[in-house]
């Protein structure tokens, strides 16, 4: 499963109209507006050629004058990055599981293995 954060651009005095077309649709669930014209919403797709096509839809409803992408997730990436960190032993550096260390006093320097104390 794929899940978008998109914003979607519209006339500031279509944003009712515009958020009425996408609420009346299946192609995203709608989040937040503002008073410039900007929509959140999120598409949901079971791969990207499915998002992609809730994209291009998106792009197609009246008054919409763009919807770019802000952010995805996919849940097959997140499984991929889990088997590579899992095939490493799970190296997670002895200071984050040791509970008598306050998060306050953890520094990072870019590197978990090498810099972390």
């Amino acid at each position: 499963m794929n899940v978008s954060g998109i914003i979607v651009q519209t006339e500031k005095d279509r944003v009712d109209e515009v958020i009425s077309a996408l609420r009346r649709g299946s192609l995203c669930d709608v989040f937040f507006h503002d008073s410039q014209g900007r929509i959140i919403v999120t598409i949901e797709g079971e791969g990207i050629e499915e998002e992609i096509r809730k994209l291009r839809q998106l792009k197609k409803i009246p008054h919409v004058i763009s919807a770019d992408l802000a952010y995805a997730y996919s849940e097959e990436e997140l499984d991929r990055a889990r088997e590579r960190f899992e095939k490493r032993g799970g190296d997670v550096p002895d200071v984050l599981n040791d509970d008598t260390v306050r998060a306050e006093e953890i520094v990072y320097h870019g590197d978990l293995k090498k810099k972390m104390h």
